[in-house]
Formats: structure tokens, sequence, C-alpha cells
């Protein structure tokens, strides 16, 4: 049965990664038998250019019908002054919302050709495999009421609003904890219990859930602790579990412990298992179209939607041995350099990983 993908290139930089990650979708196609298809469909500031809105109904129902969604990036300088609901970020937000895809799983992997790429020691990360699993379509950056305003002294104000229910809080701790059972059985759930109610209420149903999962050691952290935490001694942790801005955060640090965040793809999942797959960086307009971009978080994007969406994890594993190879050959994009490395640009990275994978077809 053929599988149809959805694939969002969005802005800056995400028109090039998506390239190259499709130079891999077309060779699963034609030399490994993937039955697939693909369409194309504008998102955030490209969606606003083509219809108005960062998220344009067509796209929303094309990414509805698919099996699957391939995402690049979003956002740039040129669409800062927009209103705020026209923001190519609103576009991304709002996809997440439409499809449901509450369960954002990060995994923060050191491979260990780049350990030398790290800020930290290599005997700090050698060896790093975190999953983080950040609550998606909840929390602050979803809450009502939210805006600004002024008060009666004349001053401005603005305000949020940070609310979870204890469905939203049941069903990420589910999905953290069934994603620790197939690892190493260790659950880390982070929160600010100390000092905010909605944290309590955290902590409680992790807690509850977890009796559930008797397998599973469970453990709770601070948030300000679990980031000092990541840079002191990062090989700690296994699964981590938290709410959407603490994991949003948490997981961009962790991302730099592995050498770039240009390696390090992303999955959002809704209660069927249907996903949208992207890198976890943005759109670095600073060097769009510079053919300097790393494509690989990207194409590992697709490993992790063959993996979890098309049920296809002889591929993702085809994949994933291939980047392993074009890092042992000493390849690297600007961001992943290291000494006595070759450095290539965005579309030799991702003509070199085609190549290795065509090297195991035959």
């Amino acid at each position: 049965m053929t599988k149809k993908i959805a694939v969002l290139p969005g802005d800056g930089i995400g028109i090039e990664i998506v390239a190259e990650a499709i130079k891999v979708i077309d060779l699963l196609k034609s030399g490994f038998g993937l039955g697939i298809e693909y369409e194309t469909a504008p998102i955030g500031g490209a969606g606003y250019d083509a219809a108005g809105e960062p998220l344009p109904e067509a796209t929303l129902a094309l990414a509805r019908e698919a099996d699957a969604v391939l995402l690049g990036a979003v956002g740039g300088p040129q669409y800062d002054k927009l209103p705020r609901d026209k923001r190519p970020e609103r576009g991304l937000l709002a996809i997440r919302e439409g499809l449901g895809l509450f369960s954002n799983l990060r995994p923060a992997i050191l491979y260990a050709q780049l350990a030398d790429a790290s800020t930290l020691k290599p005997e700090v990360v050698a060896g790093l495999d975190i999953m983080i699993v950040r609550e998606l379509t909840g929390g602050i950056y979803f809450g009502q009421p939210r805006g600004i305003r002024s008060r009666d002294d004349g001053q401005r104000e603005g305000f949020n609003t940070l609310v979870y229910s204890e469905m939203e809080i049941e069903r990420i701790a589910r999905s953290a904890f069934d994603t620790a059972m197939k690892r190493d059985r260790r659950l880390c759930s982070v929160d600010k219990a100390n000092v905010l109610e909605v944290s309590e209420l955290w902590r409680e149903v992790v807690t509850r859930v977890s009796s559930d999962y008797p397998e599973v050691e469970l453990s709770h952290m601070y948030v300000d602790n679990a980031a000092m935490q990541l840079v002191r001694a990062p090989k700690q942790f296994d699964v981590m579990v938290t709410g959407n801005m603490f994991g949003d955060i948490l997981s961009d640090a962790a991302a730099m412990l592995t050498g770039s965040i240009g390696m390090l793809p992303s999955a959002s999942l809704d209660e069927n298992g249907k996903g949208m797959y992207e890198p976890i960086h943005g759109s670095a307009p600073d060097i769009a179209g510079k053919d300097v971009a790393n494509p690989l978080a990207t194409i590992l994007s697709v490993a992790m939607m063959l993996r979890h969406s098309l049920e296809e994890p002889a591929l993702a594993d085809v994949i994933e041995k291939a980047v392993g190879k074009v890092l042992d050959q000493g390849l690297r994009t600007a961001d992943i350099e290291t000494e006595g490395a070759t450095v290539i640009g965005t579309a030799a990275m991702g003509d070199a990983v085609v190549a290795a994978m065509q090297e195991m077809s035959n």
C-alpha cells in the first residue's frame, strides 16, 4: 500500500534541507521498493506569501489526509513586523494543534565521530543517548487568556496563562513511559513543583500513572536543576518528560551537547502514531541560500518517520547507518567541523548520504 507524505519545506534553510531529504526518499522508492508518494505545500512565511496565512487551509487539509508530514523550518526577519497571528511561527503552532500532535520526541544522540565537536569534554558526552518527551499542544504557548493590556497606572503589561489539565498530563506521561519501556526504563519528570501549582498537579499525575509502569524507574527534578545536570552529567538521563516551554528550552540545550543542533531530528505524534517530522533547529535566515546548512537532522527525521509512522524500521536503520558511514568518511558541514575533516556543503552532504545508501542496496 502506497503511503502519502505531506512535505512542507517552509522558510530559510528549510527549502534546502528538505530538498536533501527528498533525495533520500526518492532513493527509498527507486532502490529499496518503498511505496510512497509526496506532495509539497507552503507553511510559515511561505504560507503567508502564498495565501495570507501562516497555515493555509489547503496545507492543513493535505497534512490531515497524509500518513505523515515532513517539515523543514519556518520564520525569517522579513515577517517580524506582521501581526502576531500572521507570523510564521503561528503556522507551526497551528499545525501541531490542528493535527493533535501532543507528544514531541526529541533525541539527543552523540555520534562517536563527533565527540570533538561538542563544547563539553568528550568523557562527559561520549555515548550520550537521551530522549526528551515534550508536551506540545498545551501549557503556556496555548493557554488563554493571553495578550498585552494597559493598566490603570498607564503601564502596559503582557500576560500569558500556564495551564494543564489532568488529561493532558496523563497522556504525555503515558507516551513518555511507553518510550522508556523501549529504552533503559528510566524516566525523569521535569517540573517546577516548588513554585507552580501547575507543576504540583503535573507531578501528582505523573506519579499516579507510574503505578501502571512498575518496570520504569521514575524520578522528579526541578527544571533549573535539570538544566544544570544536562551540562554537568548528561548521561545520567535516559528519558525526560516535561511541559511545552520547559521542553523547548531543555531540548535545545541537550542538542548542543551533541556537537550541533543541525544533527538532531524530532517526531511530533498524535494518539494514533501519525506524526510530523522535522529538525529541531530553526530557519537560520543568515545562512539560507549559501549551501552550508546541515541537512542531516532532516534526513534523520525521515528515519524517525519510517520508524514511528510508516512501520518501516529496517529502512530507518539504512538511513541511520548511511549517516554513520558518511561521518566515518570524515565528511562534515561547517557546523560539525572537526580537526582533519573535509567540509562540504548542504547538497554534497545529501549526495554523500544517498551514495552510502546505494552501497547498501547493491
